[in-house]
């Protein structure tokens, strides 16, 4: 029971649904996830941070920088199942697709000078 109240408190905010879904293709860097939302580093890490402790994100650290990812075939069924719904349910928004090519345009740009605009 505790992980399944892990995974709705995780889903229980838009911004961490729309990590979810801007995950959807692939791996991306925690700077690049923070400029497709503008919030400020601290606020990103604290919506990562649940997503990760519900099981809904892997992340993996590459020298100063942290990947976040849709776990692998071997999550929970519930984790599973949770980020299946969300998808399904949520691939019509207006909102969802504007991040699609929001995030289409922030994969370009070096993570190194994402990171020192933020850090500003």
């Amino acid at each position: 029971m505790r992980d399944l109240i892990k995974i709705t408190k995780a889903l229980a905010d838009a911004n961490r649904i729309r990590v979810l879904l801007a995950l959807r293709g692939g791996e991306l860097c925690a700077c690049q996830i923070t400029e497709l939302f503008g919030l400020a580093p601290s606020t990103m890490s604290k919506h990562l941070s649940l997503l990760y402790q519900a099981g809904l994100v892997d992340s993996r650290k590459e020298g100063r920088w942290i990947y976040f990812r849709l776990p692998d075939g071997k999550a929970p069924a519930t984790v599973k199942r949770a980020i299946e719904w969300i998808t399904k349910a949520a691939q019509e928004e207006p909102r969802i697709q504007e991040d699609a090519a929001t995030l289409g345009k922030i994969v370009k740009l070096n993570p190194s000078e994402l990171c020192k605009r933020q850090c500003r």
